[in-house]
């Protein structure tokens, strides 16, 4: 059975059974954050290999290595430190409220160069939510990378998330994002004309295949040095200090 069969299998296998709204739900899993909070790992869905996904262009964005390869934070940092894979989709919920929890941590992390961050922005959720949110906004923030400003507009799209699911993003919302990023002037102009063009379209849509086969089952996906960090093992962020120390061994 192929990667994209089994993940439509799963599915249906969660489809409701008679009356009420169609949700994709496949696995949940309850963890104990700061503030009680739950999370819920989204599972991804089916994906579509219409010509609408592999429009555009497919050009690398700054810091990335290869098709198919997350974006990375802190390119400086020692070969010696773990490297932090993050999986995660704009549209995702969790994603979101993982960014409050965590979001700062992690940006610690990266500053102070203890680990090696690479985000890999997915977009599972636009077949899901039927929209092309996730996609446009990873494609946006694939074109703040070039302006050397991923992670500011990453958190800056995090931190406008719709409290909606399925609301997704305008394009001004996304262009004002760029600005909140710190991108102005001719890099402004610069980045709009990227992300007119879809300039890297073609890489986003492989960073989401890529992640298929990886097994990358949902999101958020926190893998250190390969492994999976169990969103269960983090109850603060001494806790993902305690991981990061882990994968030092």
């Amino acid at each position: 059975m192929s990667n994209a069969d089994a993940r439509r299998s799963k599915i249906e296998a969660a489809a409701p059974r008679g009356g009420g709204p169609n949700r994709v739900v496949v696995a949940t899993v309850v963890v104990v954050l700061v503030l009680a909070a739950v999370v819920t790992a989204v599972i991804l869905g089916a994906r579509g290999k219409g010509q609408a996904d592999s429009a555009g262009g497919s050009a690398l964005p700054k810091n990335v290595a290869a098709i198919g390869a997350g974006i990375v934070v802190n390119p400086g940092a020692p070969s010696t430190v773990p490297t932090m894979d993050l999986y995660e989709d704009f549209q995702c919920p969790i994603c979101g409220r993982f960014e409050q929890l965590y979001g700062t941590r992690v940006t610690q992390l990266a500053a102070q160069n203890r680990v090696k961050l690479v985000v890999h922005m997915l977009s599972f959720l636009d077949d899901n939510l039927r929209n092309d949110s996730s996609n446009r906004a990873a494609n946006a923030a694939a074109c703040a990378a070039d302006a050397g400003r991923f992670f500011p507009y990453h958190a800056a799209v995090f931190a406008g998330q719709p409290t909606q699911e399925g609301a997704g993003y305008t394009d001004a919302q996304l262009a004002g994002f760029a600005q909140t990023a710190g991108i102005t002037g001719p890099a402004l102009r610069t980045w709009q004309s990227c992300y007119s063009a879809k300039r890297h379209n073609q890489y986003v849509v492989s960073v989401q295949n890529q992640a298929d086969k990886d097994h990358v089952n949902g999101t958020p996906t926190i893998r250190l040095n390969g492994k999976d960090v169990p969103l269960s093992s983090l109850t603060n962020a001494q806790s993902l200090d305690d991981a990061v120390k882990a994968a030092q061994r």
